[in-house]
């Protein structure tokens, strides 16, 4: 599990299937409304807490992402509450509603901090995928999208984990970046950079 704050009110969660699998719980769990579920997030809240400071009371929104073959995303918003305003030494009652949003795609979406990164994958994994991908430019950062990859379950893992040494799953789905980012290569991105930069 790994904490991230991303504003004062906002924090990403990164869970393995592995954090999962630890506190038997299923993928499939995520969905449904069981102690197993409110354990692990009372869990994520506590180590939130104790790396970032991040206290949770009154209503909050959670949206969680299924990342294929990684685990979840898990985005925390606190909403505005007079308890939040209150010192962080204020005694907090573990109460807070939750708004869950759950999304799931099969689509594979990976964003890369400097696009020699995207090169240096694309060599990598050329000889792996059938469909190239597409690739944009969003905030300052590169995102390279798979839609719905259909290939062996073992193939899968091993494209997931190449990607993983390049870049990292993103949680910005490929509508936003179809809507907000720059297409910089529509189809076939793979194909392409291996053509054009060697």
């Amino acid at each position: 599990m790994r904490v991230e704050r991303l504003s004062q009110d906002k924090i990403r969660i990164f869970l393995t299937f592995d954090d999962l699998v630890e506190r038997g719980i299923e993928k499939d769990d995520m969905w449904r409304d069981i102690p197993k579920v409110h354990e692990l997030f009372n869990d994520m809240m506590d180590q939130a807490h104790d790396e970032v400071g991040f206290t949770v009371s009154g209503p909050v929104a959670v949206e969680v992402f299924s990342l294929p073959a990684q685990g979840m995303v898990v985005i925390v918003t606190r909403g505005k509450t007079e308890l939040a305003d209150l010192t962080d030494e204020a005694d907090y009652d573990d109460i807070y509603e939750m708004q869950v949003t759950l999304e799931e795609s099969d689509d594979v979406v990976y964003v890369f901090q400097d696009f020699e990164h995207l090169i240096e994958l694309a060599h990598r994994i050329q000889d792996k995928v059938v469909d190239g991908g597409s690739a944009y430019s969003y905030n300052g950062r590169y995102y390279l999208v798979f839609e719905e990859v259909d290939m062996e379950k073992e193939q899968y893992e091993n494209l997931i984990a190449v990607l993983s040494e390049y870049g990292e799953a993103s949680t910005t789905t490929k509508h936003v970046l179809q809507e907000y980012g720059t297409v910089v290569m529509p189809t076939d991105a793979v194909q392409i950079l291996c053509r054009y930069f060697s």
